[in-house]
């Protein structure tokens, strides 16, 4: 199975689907947002030079159970795409990377590949599209456009979408100081408004 592969689902609607490297991590990504990470094991050493090679993704879920290093961990259903937007390997063995998100998955199977490296078949799971941020919920911005100013464009990258629910959902979303769970638990709703 290729990168890319469009299946067709029992009701007979087209599915799309990936084959890729899971990264099982004790953080959530969201859609559009940033993650810096720190690689040292050689299982992801080696996924980050090749998806940097392949210009591909690999998709990184929260730990549902087990541990960031040593045998693979299983992750929650849902994650994000990755790709890898900025890297530095300032001392050997130790890769400093800038995953941005992309669109959310839900894992359909996993298996564990060469070196303990987790790899999945996963679901792309339909984009919102742009939804109108609603009047009641644009009290939420003065503190939002506080935070994206405060943190910049290397941990908010522009463009700054305030008048898109979904764009303003995931980015407080990432910066609310609540536990990962929760935060897994809204990036599995599909419905912005929901979120907000």
């Amino acid at each position: 199975m290729g990168w890319f592969d469009f299946v067709r689902s029992p009701a007979g609607t087209s599915v799309e689907t990936l084959r890729i490297p899971l990264f099982p991590l004790n953080t959530v990504l969201f859609p559009g947002g940033l993650q810096p990470l720190k690689i040292f094991e050689q299982r992801y050493l080696d996924m980050a030079a090749a998806c940097m090679k392949d210009n591909s993704p690999f998709g990184i879920c929260l730990i549902d159970k087990g541990g960031e290093v040593g045998r693979a961990a299983v992750p929650h259903g849902v994650g994000t795409l990755a790709t890898i937007t900025n890297w530095e390997m300032e001392q050997l063995g130790i890769l400093m990377i800038t995953a941005q998100g992309g669109r959310r998955f839900r894992i359909i199977e996993t298996q564990v590949g060469d070196g303990h490296l987790l790899e999945g078949t996963v679901e792309l799971l339909a984009e919102a599209g742009p939804t109108p941020l609603p009047q009641e919920r644009e009290r939420l911005l003065p503190l939002l456009q506080r935070i994206v100013g405060d943190l910049g464009p290397e941990r908010i990258p522009e463009p700054h979408r305030y008048d898109d629910a979904e764009w303003v959902g995931y980015r407080i979303t990432e910066v609310l100081p609540i536990q990962n769970l929760a935060k897994q638990k809204l990036l599995e709703l599909d419905d912005p408004l929901a979120r907000l």
